[in-house]
């Protein structure tokens, strides 16, 4: 019975992200006030040093993580995703940028990423894993398809703590956010869902935690813009 609940969840959030592809890339970088491409940067960045030939972006939507991960000059870069429409749009992103031959997508569930063992050198998370079903299940799965000494980067939408900057947000995330995302997106639930996911997520030290469980070592977190994202770093 817990399984075909969960697969239902699966589904509604699959079906909730197909809904609002087509408005995703405008609606993120208008809610964040296009701070969303400095914090991706910051994945980057932190990646740099590794100088990784081989990347697997999970829940990559519409791939805006792994086209700025050219700039690490890979051979190749593998989103991932549940939902085929955010896929779409990611392929056709690229195709416009000339960049299929080294990006490529496939939909898959993260608990489940389809290739071997000792894959990829580096994966990186951008705003999916607090959508993930089974969270400690899928970091498993990540580290499972790390190669030996490869990092793992989470971008990912946390709360903060600092006055008054933490009540101005939380009324941004609870009133704002539902509302134009339901004017723009045309979805009830998905800009609502939002906030309730970010709330739920377990942020900070605790993540961290979930990290360490999946067998990475070396973890850290990068608080960034006053704490309302943060990127978790992890190593095989």
């Amino acid at each position: 019975m817990k399984d075909k609940i969960n697969n239902k969840e699966k589904e509604n959030i699959k079906q909730m992200f197909d809904n609002i592809a087509s408005s995703y890339d405008f609606l993120n970088h208008a809610f964040s006030f296009g701070i969303d491409y400095l914090w991706r940067r910051k994945v980057v960045k932190i990646l740099k040093p590794l100088k990784p030939l081989s990347i697997i972006d999970i829940a990559t939507g519409t791939g805006d993580l792994a086209i700025q991960e050219i700039k690490l000059n890979p051979e190749k870069i593998v989103g991932i995703d549940i939902s085929g429409n955010m896929i779409k749009i990611g392929e056709e992103k690229v195709l416009a940028r000339k960049l299929d031959n080294i990006i490529s997508f496939i939909q898959a569930d993260s608990a489940e990423i389809p290739f071997a063992e000792n894959t990829f050198e580096a994966a990186t998370v951008a705003f999916g894993v607090r959508n993930f079903e089974d969270l400690d299940k899928s970091l498993s799965e990540i580290f499972r398809v790390l190669k030996k000494n490869g990092l793992l980067a989470v971008l990912e939408f946390s709360m903060p703590e600092i006055f008054p900057f933490k009540q101005f947000y939380k009324f941004y995330l609870n009133r704002i956010i539902p509302l134009i995302g339901k004017i723009i997106s045309k979805d009830v639930k998905a800009y609502s869902y939002l906030p309730v996911s970010i709330k739920a997520f377990p942020s900070g030290e605790k993540f961290l935690d979930h990290i360490r469980k999946a067998g990475f070592t070396k973890t850290r977190q990068h608080r960034l813009t006053f704490g309302v994202a943060s990127v978790y770093i992890g190593t095989k």
